[in-house]
Parts: C-alpha cells; structure tokens; sequence
C-alpha cells in the first residue's frame, strides 16, 4: 500500500559552516505517513525536525529528495497551492477580527459563497465547541480557546495535510496536559493526517500514533509510543523518551532499565521466589515524593546512582525508605532491553 505521505532521502544543506564542511539541517530523512494518521516529529531544539516540516510546508525548499503527498509531488508546488494547512505555535489570529471572521479568513481568501463559508464556520464552532465565543476578539480568550480558534481556522479549509509546530507550547503546563486528548479528539473526528513537532515527549507520546525520535538532522527510531518506550534502540533515544537507568554489564554491553521496573527494599526477599534476577545494594542518597510515587536515588558502591520509581499503595507504610538509609534494589532480566549504541 503506498503512503499518504511519502518522504524519500531528504536532504536540506544550508551551506558551509564556519569550520568549512557543510551543515545538514535534515541529513537523508525518509518516511512513510499514513492516511489519518497523528505523527509526531520529537527532538530538542536544532534537530531538524521543524526544518522538515518547513519543507513540508514550502516554506523551504529541499537541497535533494522528494516530498510526495497522496502521490503528488509537493516540491514543485508553492505553499499557497499545496493541499496542507499549517497551524504556528504564536497561533497567529487576526486581533481585530472576532472569532467567526478568524475562523471565515482563509474561506474568504478562497472566494467560497457566503453560505458555504457560513455552514463552514458554524462546523467548525461547534467541533471545538466555541460557538457562544463566536463574536469575541482573540484577546477576551484564555490561551486554550485561542488555540482551538487556530486549530478550527486551520481545518476549516478541508486540508489534505495538517502540520503543527509545537501546538500546545504557548500553554501553560497544566492547560497543556488538559488539551492533549481534546486536540487528539478533535483530530480524530475529522480524520485529517496530521505531522506535529514537538520537543516534549510526553505532549508526543500522548497525542501521536507513531513517532520519529530526530537527533542532528536524523531520524534515529520511528514507532508507536510504546515501542519506543519499551524497546529503545540507542542510548539518545532511552533517556529522550522517559526516565531510564543505562547500566554498564561488564562486558562491553550497555542496557537499559526503567525506574518503575526496578523494586526497592529494605531488604531482599527470598532469591528463590525472585530467581533469575539483578540485584544490588545501595544507600537512598536522595529521594523525592510526588503524591502517587516517590523516586529513590540508590548511590552504588562503584559510584553509580540508580534511579528507583515506586508507587505509593499505602497512604503511610510502616517500613517507608528515608535518606541515608540502606535498601536493596532488584529486577528481572525481561525488564531490561539491550543498547545497539
């Protein structure tokens, strides 16, 4: 089955650097997009990734390789003419304009009938549930309506293609974690593809179906939230996606080790029950409680610290693990997954 959108050995140089070699701001990216599907592109600043959505967009042009969306070839289209809308992390609302007429911009633009762009805007009202807004201005709305302004403006024109760059940014953090599932809903609802990027992983492993992990212009692992998670490939992506300890074995492997997966005693219990397990022994050197866990951290007798994450089932446990304190930590072998690099 061919994708929806294609993205084949893309390359952007931005010329020579200072130290004379070329920099590459996306360096050989290649992926495949499904129809209706919410990706997420997840890196920290400079990784290439809101390069390559530019580039989807238009607003730069690849130095080789190609873009094609649904089969057409995006590259040789300008922005205005590509089946895509792009939604800015500034929102970009008209200040003098009420809502319905931010909303009825772009419909306007496309010299559509007054009904249709009045049927258009109404729809759209209602799936982001803002129509008794309708007729205020963007500065009498709290950071979350604006948002969701932006999102109905942006899809008020029936996009093929919807890129979001950092959605959710200008929020703060608690209205973010509240809007995540509401975007993801809307989204939904009106089927529309869709490429975000995004530097938090958790807004990523919250709101996206698959997910391109990038580092230095590169795509280092794309999957679903939980198989990046669970199944990191390299030491970047382990420790980007979560919290994780990397454990040397000794034997010139490293491994990964999530801190909810390791146990935490004061002491061990029987092997026999726990058999085959890692163990070791340590002294909480810090720990923090956050309500519905507390993270222990179990400095080694080689130095190294290990982070331990344990959830609070009793409201106030008899033997409960304070600073300085010995304890023993313990895990499974499947608990742990192998490191290529």
């Amino acid at each position: 089955m061919t994708a929806f959108l294609s993205i084949q050995e893309v390359v952007k140089d931005f010329g020579t650097s200072a130290g004379g070699s070329a920099f590459k701001a996306v360096d050989r990216v290649s992926l495949e997009i499904k129809q209706g599907e919410i990706f997420a592109l997840l890196g920290s600043s400079g990784c290439g990734k809101s390069t390559l959505l530019r580039m989807l967009a238009g607003f730069e042009t690849p130095t080789s390789g190609s873009i094609r969306l649904n089969g057409q070839d995006l590259v040789k289209l300008p922005p205005h003419e590509r089946p895509l809308n792009m939604m800015f992390q500034s929102y970009a609302l008209f200040p003098h304009l009420a809502v319905w007429d931010n909303i009825a911009f772009g419909l306007k633009r496309q010299g559509l009938p007054k009904a249709q762009i009045a049927a258009r805007v109404e729809a759209m009202l209602k799936l982001v549930q803002l129509g008794q807004f309708a007729k205020r201005k963007p500065h009498q709305l709290s950071g979350g309506q604006q948002q969701r302004v932006a999102l109905a403006r942006s899809l008020a024109r029936q996009p093929s293609l919807l890129l979001l760059d950092e959605p959710l940014g200008a929020l703060d953090k608690k209205l973010r974690e509240e809007t995540q599932i509401e975007l993801v809903h809307i989204l939904q609802s009106v089927g529309v593809t869709c490429v975000m990027v995004t530097h938090d992983q958790e807004e990523a492993m919250t709101m996206a179906s698959r997910i391109a992990v990038m580092s230095e212009g590169r795509i280092l692992q794309v999957g679903e939230p939980r198989d990046l998670y669970e199944n990191p490939a390299t030491r970047f992506v382990a420790e980007f996606i979560g919290n994780v300890n990397v454990v040397d074995e000794g034997d010139g492997r490293a491994v990964a080790v999530r801190p909810e997966k390791i146990r935490l005693a004061r002491h061990l219990p029987p092997a026999q029950a726990l058999t085959p397990i890692h163990q070791v022994q340590g002294r909480v050197r810090d720990l923090a409680y956050f309500g519905s866990y507390t993270v222990y951290h179990l400095q080694l007798p080689n130095g190294q610290t290990l982070k331990v994450s344990q959830s609070n089932t009793e409201r106030q446990p008899d033997d409960a693990l304070r600073q300085d304190d010995q304890a023993w930590a313990w895990w499974p072998p499947s608990a742990q997954v192998v490191l290529t690099q």
